[in-house]
């Protein structure tokens, strides 16, 4: 144990450092103007492997957390951007419109554990596109559930009706910006509340720090509601902003949600051409495959019938080349990657019957246990879990 805690404490060290420079220096907006209603993200990270899934509704779901999981049965089907597996998304987008994206935030602090059933910080994302339709219901939502992690991250939260929520979690305390209280629908990797005082003095903002970006990224987006534009028009804005607020060396991913038309449009570092699903002509009822596309697929145009049927293969090889890629999870074991592959598996259709009941610690202990092989998945976690113990 002591040799186990010792690489895991090395691996936060190697983690920390990473977290600390650009390769986290994502970037959001929102972009609303005549009709049109876009959300912008630029993906900063130190690998770009990625799956997109087609994710279903009506599904009975119980979160990872081992103590108190939070369950729920999915009302919406959405399109996710998925790097560490199914059910794990980065961000995405809901067939209500509704868009949630994630970026690094230092400050974060999550409340303490209380009554509340329990989320991951990717589960949050994937259990609000599920549940919600709009910027209010996830502030509602985020007030029920519980995130346990020690993974720092805030969120950006737009609906189809130009509606955006900054979601943040400051000193064990929920804190969400809404309606006059978020005059800029922009969110980099600072407080909103800091770097809205940063925009008054910034000047031509021209650096790379998250402040900078994101003072830049905000006179855009009130820019753009004053001028006349057209669904090309907005896009291409949409990106010319993820362009001035990309990061030569960590940029992976730059996506564009029309939200109004349910599109979405994106480059990759590896594939540079512009893409584009069409996220209304899926079928979400449950009783349908799960359907994927690899993010740096070789194609280029519209790649909504490029889609395939999920497998676990694929979810494994994904987490393969994800966790081989990523520093400080790069000594993961196989047997763990394969029970964080399985565990999405235990999903039923919510007329099929009950979603599984949480596997039961204890019954683990000896092998491991899908709990283990979480903690051992996510290093930051499994500290927090041992030091709150």
């Amino acid at each position: 144990m002591k040799r186990t805690l010792h690489f895991l404490l090395a691996s936060m060290l190697v983690s920390s450092i990473f977290l600390s420079i650009n390769v986290l220096a994502c970037t959001t907006f929102c972009l609303k103007n005549r009709g049109e209603v876009l959300f912008g993200k630029n993906y900063d990270w130190m690998i770009g492997d990625g799956l997109v899934f087609v994710n279903k509704r009506g599904v009975s779901k119980v979160s990872s957390d081992e103590q108190s999981p939070a369950k729920w049965v999915s009302k919406y089907g959405s399109v996710t951007f998925n790097q560490y597996g199914w059910e794990s998304p980065s961000g995405g987008m809901n067939e209500e419109g509704l868009v949630i994206e994630l970026m690094w935030l230092d400050d974060t602090q999550y409340p303490k554990p209380d009554d509340r059933p329990a989320v991951d910080v990717l589960e949050w994302i994937q259990f609000n596109l599920d549940t919600a339709a709009t910027a209010d219901a996830v502030v509602a939502n985020s007030a029920t559930v519980r995130i346990a992690s020690a993974v720092k991250l805030h969120y950006l939260v737009s609906d189809r009706f130009g509606n955006s929520a900054t979601i943040e979690f400051l000193n064990g305390q929920l804190v969400a910006h809404t309606g006059n209280q978020l005059p800029f629908a922009a969110l980099t990797n600072d407080i909103y509340t800091r770097s809205l005082e940063y925009t008054k003095t910034a000047g031509a903002a021209t650096g790379e720090s998250s402040l900078d970006r994101f003072s830049r990224a905000a006179a855009k987006t009130k820019e753009f509601e004053t001028r006349p534009t057209s669904e090309k028009a907005a896009v291409d804005y949409a990106f010319e902003i993820l362009g001035n607020v990309a990061q030569k060396n960590s940029t992976q991913w730059t996506i564009v949600y029309d939200q109004r038309r349910g599109r979405i449009y994106f480059r990759t570092r590896k594939q540079p051409e512009l893409r584009i699903i069409d996220t209304t002509v899926f079928d979400y009822s449950c009783s349908t495959p799960v359907k994927i596309l690899d993010i740096d697929i070789k194609e280029n145009g519209d790649l909504t019938r490029q889609f395939k049927n999920y497998t676990r293969d694929a979810n494994r090889d994904l987490i393969q080349r994800a966790f081989s890629g990523t520093d400080f999870l790069k000594n993961v074991p196989d047997s763990a990657r394969d029970r964080f592959a399985e565990f999405p598996d235990r999903f039923v259709c919510s007329t099929k019957g009950p979603v599984t009941a949480p596997i039961d610690p204890k019954s683990l202990t000896a092998s491991g246990g899908f709990a283990g092989y979480l903690f051992a998945a996510f290093p930051l976690y499994y500290i927090y879990a041992l030091v709150s113990s």
